[in-house]
């Protein structure tokens, strides 16, 4: 069985001119794909399956990531049904000179694992075996920083 941590993933992009909106900062939808992409990733991980967005609970925009700077995507399992695997995903806006980084956005997402003939097929059982998973799991039950 899959640990919570198994499934944790860090990713990075750079926010260039052809990600930015007007105001010089990540487009929104940029942003919700980065999310995407990265919650996908975590829960194929966890699943061993191809996983397919099934929903993504309000996502929050707290502060713009600048032209220049980095969003910093943040992902991991925290919780599994029968064939659906929930996902907390948080970004951050990083200066990647100073290594200071600021939350940004923040959403839960649900996402489906499917086989090859895209049925749902089940996914295993979630384990948390670390101190850093059960912190990781309390947050994202509690809605607190991580």
């Amino acid at each position: 069985m899959p640990s919570l941590m198994d499934t944790y993933i860090e990713n990075r992009s750079i926010v260039n001119p052809n990600d930015a909106n007007i105001l010089g900062s990540a487009h929104g939808g940029n942003v919700m794909k980065w999310m995407d992409e990265v919650g996908a990733m975590s829960a194929m991980r966890f699943a061993g399956e191809t996983c397919v967005t099934a929903r993504m609970d309000q996502t929050n925009f707290r502060r713009p990531i600048p032209q220049g700077d980095a969003a910093l995507i943040r992902a991991y399992v925290y919780d599994a049904g029968t064939t659906s695997v929930k996902v907390r995903v948080r970004v951050y806006r990083e200066d990647l000179r100073s290594n200071e980084t600021q939350l940004t956005t923040e959403s839960y997402m649900v996402f489906v694992a499917i086989d090859d003939q895209r049925q749902p097929v089940e996914v295993p059982e979630l384990t948390i075996e670390t101190d850093r998973g059960h912190e990781l799991y309390d947050a994202a039950v509690n809605g607190k920083e991580d």
